[in-house]
């Protein structure tokens, strides 16, 4: 007889700071054994060079993923003039080098030329598909093949302190910067380079802000296990336990109007049928919108001419 998979019964969203060394989904492993589920997955991509904000979806919490990884994102990185490599970070191969090392006001002077709505050739090393393959796998194996320019926006770019040149003749510039989706800092790193005469790649970054979630929700991976290691009852109850650390599913929609129905609604909704706004006091929505019954989420759904159209069902009612 089949043994039959556990349910899912964690629903929610973890903002993990995820180290340095690790990938996004050796992140998300991680915290699947830690909570004890099976059903996560992350809002945004982090290279193992990169540490902070991988907001972590839970159970229901997964359907709203989209809504986080559209969000504008900020990063603070470091870039090393002087070399560019084959993935534009320092765990790459370098393949050229330059003797050009630019000055904060040349710096300064081209970063408009980085702003707003930009073109942009993602990195060879990235998890984009050519012709059914990511783009990393053709570039292990020294496939050659080319990636699309594709237009990105970034919002704003500034340096954040003077460049510092080392004993070893290291240049190097620290930039934050908030952009919207598929924007690749270590492309843009390899870019500024290019336009200044010289080589550019990462050698630290750091994600700030995805969406909603900020530096201030962020929860160490060291912290997460010392939570799920305290035996109950043992420790100060104030200190808090892993269900603590979980936003509700929600919080994801923070964009989104709410909109608190009756549960007889909620019963419809959940069974994939419309439901209707009555009485003279009925709100006059449009769009889409998040119902709730007694606070908890019900389904997103669409507001057209009165009715309620349900788009997404959450299973979060008791």
């Amino acid at each position: 007889m089949a043994r039959r998979r556990r349910e899912s019964t964690v629903h929610g969203w973890l903002i993990l700071d995820k180290p340095v060394g690790l990938t996004s989904t050796q992140a998300v492993s991680r915290l699947k054994r830690l909570f004890d589920t099976r059903k996560a997955g992350h809002a945004g991509t982090l290279d193992p060079l990169a540490s902070g904000c991988l907001p972590v979806a839970f159970g229901e919490a997964t359907k709203t993923v989209p809504f986080v990884v559209d969000g504008l994102k900020v990063y603070r990185f470091t870039v090393r003039w002087g070399a560019e490599t084959d993935t534009d970070d320092s765990e790459g191969k370098t393949v050229e080098t330059s003797d050009v090392r630019p000055t904060d006001d040349e710096i300064d002077a081209i970063l408009p030329r980085f702003t707003g709505v930009i073109e942009q050739v993602p990195p060879r090393f990235s998890a984009i598909k050519v012709a059914g393959e990511r783009a990393y796998d053709l570039a292990r194996e020294g496939e050659d093949f080319e990636l699309k320019v594709r237009q990105v926006e970034i919002l704003t770019l500034e340096r954040t302190g003077p460049t510092r040149t080392d004993g070893s003749g290291h240049s190097e510039t620290e930039f934050e910067c908030e952009c919207g989706k598929g924007t690749y800092v270590r492309a843009l790193a390899r870019d500024m380079g290019r336009v200044l005469g010289t080589c550019g790649h990462i050698v630290a970054l750091r994600r700030l802000v995805v969406g909603p979630f900020g530096e201030d929700d962020m929860i160490p991976l060291d912290k997460l296990q010392e939570l799920c290691d305290r035996a109950p009852g043992s420790g100060d109850p104030s200190e808090g336990c892993l269900a603590d650390t979980l936003r509700p599913v929600e919080t994801a929609l923070d964009d989104i109007p709410a909109l608190a129905i009756s549960r007889s609604d909620a019963t419809q909704l959940r069974n994939g049928q419309p439901v209707l706004l009555r009485g003279r006091d009925a709100p006059v929505l449009s769009g889409l919108v998040y119902a709730t019954t007694q606070g908890k989420l019900v389904a997103l759904v669409e507001a057209d001419r009165g009715q309620l159209h349900p788009k997404r069902v959450f299973n979060l009612l008791g």
